[in-house]
């Protein structure tokens, strides 16, 4: 009796130092294990009665519980600041500068602002059986919001009919703000007002991309989605087209002659510009000396030029489907810095003396001229490398030798092997998808894989390591994070189930050795396609930084971008950094370049997302000629609101929606990648095989929508699939009496 007495002082000592505790938080979040902490709490007990305390106080209303498990006091937080996100189911939120937290946010409290906009709220106190809510009372600062979407033009006004996830209204627009826009035009409308009175927003036409549905339309929209520019403005192209292309025999002077070197480019076989070459001759010790000509770019656009300033904003040229929009002005990308053959050049080099096993004795980087001898593309390099006959075929198989010695090398060190293939259309001239073929890297793509990548490290590490003990000098570096911990551990236990083995623990070099054999053993066997998927997943993102954490996908320890200055904006910084430094120049300031590397990082996601778009957009307008037709495929996704599915034919990727799942009530298992169904318990995991049949494609919403065909759910008619209904509602077109029947049916058969 006398034990348990103590044991309830001490609980309630230990409540009472958690009120406290509360009492004298300011500006801060917390949960039990920061609040246990804080109070010297270890033993697991005692931390369960201050979770308990907390949840106790969240239930009372006397704090606010943020998110699960996480609190703050309603006194301090009843006034703050935030980012709003704005989306068209109404699931509105603030973002908290405070810490990061979502809280929700009412239309009707959301003062209209709009996705981005900086806001001041009011938090409400968590009521019983509610999650917290704000209210927008003040809108700090507007965001410029822009929206694409198709003008529907009546007589006394028009309006933007758009499908943005931002926003749910269409947006009314004056006829004297529509900028000569007609029904039917693909449009961006800026937001003007929004009165406090009004459903819908008011805009005005920023600019008419044309007709929607036509491909130039279709994809500058995608572009403007991105915020990335699909125009080239006049001003910097007439800067471009005044810069002398000539090469004095002073700046020859200067630099190294290479011309009498046998160089050549490979690139693909619709490349037009040329930012890189090869040049090999053996030396007189029976070496190799291996040239990595890039194209000089720096020496034509000087700093805060307007050319350089337009590079500098868009960062990165954009591949699209069906086109490229480049950084930099054609004149200067596709002629004047172009590694053309039969031409001098400028060039920023790497020069590596190669023993004939492959190993790098020496490097140099210098400012080089030379003069390439051939074009090559991928594919006459890849039949000169098998047939061992062709132009400068010597050259190119020793190069060829060369590469494979550095790529095992390098696997060995600890790099990973993801060899993945691409997917490409064939466009006719409207720009109509007419056939997809598959994109493969072989040797004579990982010839100039391989010696980039040695470039880039060797520029990198000679920056990188040239202040010894001391500090090194300011330089951009890209780099690549451990994996996520969580997904690696995940992945390895998915693995074993197959009979893998994946490190989650040792070096990186252990680790990466072990994702390589996994991935090699995998090939051509049925798990290849979810263990491949979620082995990428687990990866983090490179990105570009002044602060060198190494490579961990290469397993290099220092490693850049230097060799497509024509296309990469880093690449430019990196040959400006190295002109500097090689010169003896000081150390460069460390804030700007790094808000160009975060730049940089940024406008290269945009451009992937926005390629990502365009490819999506044509996936189906190219499946949109092929409704009602039945594919084998495999589910590459698996979502809380369906499967997604990639066609073996040609690669297209389309959602089986979960309402078209009518055979049972399935849950979302996220830890192992599957929906589960309640009665019969069928699993669609990741990776799995699958019929499907092409349902509905939505160009608009760039949506291809399947539905799955088994001995249960045999093929649709093309007529019930283009009436847009699921299956599910088919289903129910039975009538009542059918209805009841299926309900009144003791069981169905379980889905084999």
């Amino acid at each position: 009796m006398a034990k348990t007495t103590k044991k309830t002082k001490q609980t309630d000592l230990l409540r009472d130092a958690v009120d406290s505790y509360i009492q004298q938080q300011s500006n801060a979040t917390f949960n039990y294990k920061q609040v246990s902490h804080a109070l010297g709490v270890e033993n697991p007990a005692q931390q369960r009665v201050v979770a308990l305390k907390l949840a106790e106080l969240a239930f009372d209303g006397d704090l606010i519980e943020v998110s699960p498990g996480k609190y703050k006091t309603p006194s301090r937080t009843t006034v703050a600041t935030g980012v709003f996100v704005r989306r068209s189911n109404g699931k509105n939120s603030v973002i908290t500068d405070e810490d990061g937290e979502p809280i929700f946010v009412a239309e009707r409290n959301s003062l209209h602002a709009l996705n981005g906009d900086k806001v001041k709220v009011n938090i409400a106190a968590r009521v019983k059986g509610r999650e917290p809510e704000a209210e927008v009372i003040e809108i700090i600062e507007k965001k410029d919001q822009t929206f694409i979407g198709t003008l529907k033009v009546e007589r006394h006004y028009a309006s933007l009919l758009t499908d943005s996830k931002y926003l749910a209204s269409d947006i009314i627009i004056p006829r004297a703000k529509l900028k000569g826009g007609v029904t039917g035009d693909k449009a961006i409308v800026r937001i003007t007002q929004w009165p406090d009175d009004s459903k819908n927003p008011i805009g005005e036409v920023v600019d008419i991309l044309g007709k929607a549905g036509e491909n130039n339309a279709e994809i500058h929209a995608i572009l403007a989605e991105f915020g990335l520019p699909y125009r080239y403005p006049e001003a910097v192209e007439k800067a471009a087209d005044r810069i002398d292309a000539g090469i004095t025999d002073e700046v020859v002077a200067a630099r190294r002659d290479m011309r009498d070197v046998t160089t050549f480019t490979i690139d693909p076989k619709d490349a037009k510009d040329f930012d890189d070459a090869l040049s090999l001759r053996k030396l007189a010790n029976g070496n190799y000396e291996v040239g990595v000509h890039i194209a000089d770019v720096t020496h034509y656009v000087r700093p805060d030029t307007i050319i350089d300033r337009e590079a500098r904003d868009r960062a990165t040229s954009v591949y699209l489907v069906d086109r490229v929009v480049p950084m930099l002005p054609e004149h200067l990308s596709n002629g004047i810095c172009s590694l053309r053959p039969d031409e001098d050049k400028l060039t920023f080099s790497t020069i590596f003396e190669m023993t004939p096993d492959g190993r790098v004795v020496k490097s140099d980087i210098t400012r080089t001229v030379i003069r390439s001898n051939r074009r090559f593309t991928y594919e006459e390099a890849q039949d000169v490398i098998e047939t061992g006959k062709g132009d400068y075929a010597d050259e190119i198989l020793t190069l060829d030798r060369l590469a494979k010695i550095l790529r095992a090398a390098r696997y060995e060190n600890g790099s990973v092997d993801f060899d993945r293939m691409e997917v490409r259309f064939d466009i006719d001239e409207t720009g109509h998808p007419v056939g997809v073929y598959f994109k493969e890297s072989k040797d004579a793509n990982k010839l100039i894989e391989e010696f980039m990548l040695l470039a880039n490290r060797t520029v990198a590490t000679t920056i990188g390591m040239a202040g010894g003990k001391k500090k090194g000098k300011q330089f951009v570096y890209r780099v690549h994070d451990v994996p996520d911990v969580d997904r690696l551990n995940n992945l390895s236990q998915l693995a074993r189930t197959f009979g893998h083995k994946v490190k989650t623990k040792g070096t990186p070099q252990e680790i990466n050795r072990s994702l390589n054999k996994m991935l090699a053993d995998i090939k051509d066997r049925p798990e290849e396609n979810l263990l491949a998927t979620l082995a990428i997943r687990s990866m983090a993102k490179a990105i570009y930084t002044t602060d060198n954490i190494g490579h961990y996908g290469l397993g290099f320890d220092y490693y850049t971008h230097f060799t497509s200055p024509i296309r990469r904006y880093p690449d430019m910084m990196v040959h400006r950094l190295l002109e500097r430094y090689l010169a003896g120049g000081r150390s460069a300031g460390k804030e700007k370049l790094e808000q160009l590397c975060k730049h940089s990082s940024d406008q290269e996601q945009l451009a992937a997302n926005a390629e990502r778009a365009s490819i999506k957009y044509k996936q189906v307008e190219y499946m949109s000629d092929r409704l009602g037709e039945v594919y084998d495929g495999v589910i590459s996704g698996v979502t809380e609101w369906g499967l997604y599915v990639e066609l073996d034919e040609n690669k297209c990727e389309g959602l089986v929606p979960m309402r078209d799942l009518a055979d049972d009530y399935y849950d979302f298992d996220e830890r192992n990648y599957c929906l589960v169904g309640r009665r019969y318990n069928h699993r669609y995991r990741l990776g799995d095989k699958i019929k499907v049949q092409v349902a509905r494609c939505n160009l608009e919403r760039k949506q291809l929508d399947f539905v799955i065909v088994d001995e249960k759910n045999p093929p649709r008619t093309l007529d019930s699939l283009k009436d847009g209904r699921s299956v599910a509602e088919i289903l129910k077109d039975g009538g009542k009496k059918k209805k009841q029947r299926r309900h009144e049916t003791p069981g169905r058969r379980r889905r084999k």
